[in-house]
Parts: C-alpha cells; structure tokens; sequence
C-alpha cells in the first residue's frame, strides 16, 4: 500500500512522524514523506491509498505560512469523496485561520493541551483499528478536542492527571487542568472516502510505543478498506 506522509510544523518536528512510520515498511507500506509543503501539490493525492496529515498550517519547522489554501483542502474533499483514506494525526487537527473546510472534513478542532506528561490511552469500543491493541501510557502533550462531526465514532480515549502548580507554562493557570478523559481516536465517513483521526503523537516515544504501531497499522488498513497492506 502507498501512503504519503504530510509532517513538519514549527512546534512539531518531521523527524519525530517520520521516525514513527519507518517500521511501518516492514508491514508492506511504501511510504513518501514532505515535510516542505511547497513540495506538494494536489495532484499528488491521487497516487496514494492514504494520505497521514500530521502538520498543523506551516509550510516547514521555520516558514509559518499557510499551506491549506482553498484550493488544497477542496481537493482534499474531493479525495475523500472520491474514495481515498485520510488518517490526522496530532498536530493535523490544528486549526488554521482559513482552514474550516478541512476542519469540517476531519470532524474537529484542536482545543487546548497541558503541558507534556503522562497520558493514558485505551480502547473504549470494539473497532477494527483496536484490534490486538491494548492501553498503553507515556508521555505525551494530551490533546483536548471539540468534535463537530455528529458522525464520529470514538473508539479510544485518552486519560491524564491533574497536573501540579510546577506543570505550568509560566503565569499561565489554564494548562494547569483537571483529571480529564478526552477522546483519543475516532473515525467517520464522507462520499466513498474513510477519515481516522488519533491525537497521540508529540513524542517519538508514543510513535514508537508497540500499541500506537499496532493503531497506525489497523488505522492505514481501516482508511485504505482493506484488510491487509497491498
């Protein structure tokens, strides 16, 4: 199976998501990663079975310019529509300033997270992306989303503790959070076309953790519709 991989926004480096889906080869998935969205065009989508959006609206790590312009997210719509998978993951359901097209495409919007600590994610519901995945904890930037698509079937969650007063970003008391469940992944339909989205991901440890790897994998089968890699 053929994906592309979309990474590298200025909090979130590529080599982080570009370590986490090496491994993925060896379960017979031909990977093609940007990280410069200059580098991709429209066009491109329709060479791949799924596309992984874990970039935020930055061009690169250092240009902060707006890559989703009108005519990017109306092809991602027509991609999906058409049939082709979109797994976002993380910094993928980061907002941009004209970005409500997408957003309503992948079904939510990146709130809020506390600062980095240990976040507990675990299945809530059968579904073939928690097949052979059990719970698994680390440290991670727990993400918080307001879900619009009426649609989203949520099938893990994700768990992290208050955090104590040396937690927080400087005089900022609102990372500071209570215990909260969050949902942690979800998946919904539009046209012919499949969306998974999972918030895991600010850390090469999450990427790299055998349970997230089982995810990913289940996720890319689940996106593509098929049961194994091609």
């Amino acid at each position: 199976m053929r994906i592309l991989l979309l990474c590298d926004d200025q909090y979130h480096p590529g080599d982080i998501p570009e370590k986490g889906i090496a491994p993925l080869k060896e379960k017979g998935f031909a990977v093609d990663i940007i990280s410069d969205a200059k580098e991709f065009c429209p066009s491109m989508l329709a060479d791949y079975a799924v596309v992984i959006m874990s970039k935020c609206d930055h061009t690169t790590l250092q240009d902060h310019t707006p890559w989703k312009t009108d005519a990017v997210q109306d092809a991602f719509i027509k991609y999906v529509e058409n049939g082709g998978g979109l797994l976002v993951t993380h910094s993928g359901t980061v907002k941009g300033k004209n970005t409500q097209k997408l957003d309503e495409l992948i079904g939510c919007r990146f709130a809020f997270h506390p600062n980095n600590c240990p976040t507990t994610v675990d299945v809530i519901k059968p579904h073939p992306i928690t097949e052979g995945v059990a719970a698994f904890t680390e440290i991670d930037e727990h993400y918080h989303l307001t879900i619009t698509a009426p649609d989203a079937n949520i099938f893990l969650a994700s768990y992290a503790a208050a955090q104590g007063e040396e937690a927080k970003y400087e005089s900022e008391p609102y990372f500071n959070t209570p215990a909260a469940v969050r949902a942690a992944g979800y998946t919904r339909t539009q046209g012919k076309g499949r969306i998974c989205v999972l918030t895991p991901g600010h850390t090469p440890e999450v990427w790299l953790n055998p349970q997230y790897q089982q995810t990913l994998v289940n996720a890319l089968r689940w996106c593509a519709g098929c049961p194994s890699p091609e």
